[in-house]
């Protein structure tokens, strides 16, 4: 177990490193520059603009800026805001909360409907109840967010006037937080309405981003339950007399579990991911509409930071997932 692990680890190297540099490339090759960005409509002088490009140390080679941001990166030092002046570090985990609470509704969400999606459409392999699942599967899989956070905005927003359209919380609602989560934020605050108002702002945002979750969780198990519905030991649990719910949620369900798993812990990248749109159409203070504005505003050191701590977590649950899957199945361990 400690050679697989101790090889997964070796992976995690090139990969922090290759993230390094495109996080570091990524907002330098967009055009547009960071010290007129920061001037907006006042201008600067020539001899200002001069100074400031020095303070930053844009007027460096880009290797020995590369250099800095590495070397700073290893030590734990992400920069300092170009807009804000804050810490970079200090900005994310304020706005972290937030984005985390997002991806674990969603993920629940997607949970909670893709796993009995997919059991009902294996054991009804082939009939209408497969063929409708699986068919608004892929619809939902192909679905651009972006669409389908404005259809849903239009017609329950809008039309319907059922859930609101932008923020965590009602304007009317103040009180410290306490977690940086809002639903138990809400909660524990005492004021009358604030829970059911987090929850109605977090329904459109949770369904936007978990559909393409929902969508992958729901073929993965069918396809596991497929695979799992034609072992032996399944048609001896058939003969045995056991009930189908028995046979199909103890027997079939736990078994094929062990895939299932997987997808959902590789379904962080995409929530990740997904977060940037959602999170920037319903105007949701996390780090994806963060790390949007710092593009637009060309804050290098946010967008670096950003990316990088992003697909550090990313790759934080890869490994633990290649992991679990190692001890679940002692014979990945032996490839």
């Amino acid at each position: 177990m400690l050679k697989y692990f101790l090889a997964r680890l070796l992976t995690f190297v090139p990969t922090f490193l290759g993230v390094t540099l495109i996080s570091f490339a990524f907002i330098r090759v967009l055009p547009g520059d960071p010290i007129i960005v920061m001037a907006g409509e006042r201008g600067l002088s020539d001899e200002r603009y001069a100074e400031l490009v020095t303070q930053y140390g844009f007027d460096r080679p880009i290797w020995e800026q590369f250099w800095d941001y590495f070397t700073g990166v290893l030590q734990g030092d992400l920069g300092t805001s170009l807009v804000t002046k804050k810490p970079v570090w200090d900005e994310f985990f304020t706005l972290f909360p937030a984005t985390l609470e997002l991806s674990i509704c969603a993920i629940l969400f997607a949970m909670l409907l893709g796993l009995p999606a997919g059991v009902i459409a294996a054991v009804y392999r082939g009939k209408f109840f497969d063929r409708a699942l699986m068919s608004t599967a892929l619809v939902g899989y192909s679905m651009p967010i972006f669409w389908w956070a404005l259809l849903l905005i239009i017609v329950f927003s809008g039309n319907l006037g059922w859930t609101p359209v932008s923020g965590r919380i009602d304007l009317l609602y103040f009180f410290p937080p306490v977690t940086g989560f809002m639903l138990i934020d809400s909660a524990l605050s005492g004021q009358d309405g604030a829970f059911v108002s987090a929850v109605r702002h977090l329904i459109l945002p949770t369904i936007v981003l978990g559909t393409i979750p929902l969508a992958v969780i729901a073929r993965q198990t069918r396809s596991a339950m497929l695979e799992v519905l034609s072992e032996d030991y399944i048609r001896t649990a058939r003969a045995k007399g056991l009930t189908p719910s028995r046979v199909n949620g103890l027997h079939a369900l736990r078994n094929a579990m062990i895939p299932v798993i997987t997808v959902i812990g590789l379904s962080v990248g995409t929530l990740l991911a997904g977060a940037i749109l959602t999170e920037t159409i319903f105007s949701w203070p996390g780090i994806g509409k963060w790390m949007v504005d710092s593009i637009f505003r060309r804050d290098y050191p946010v967008v670096q930071g950003g990316l990088l701590l992003i697909a550090v977590m990313v790759m934080i649950v890869n490994l633990t997932v290649d992991l679990l899957y190692g001890l679940i199945n002692p014979k990945i361990r032996k490839r």
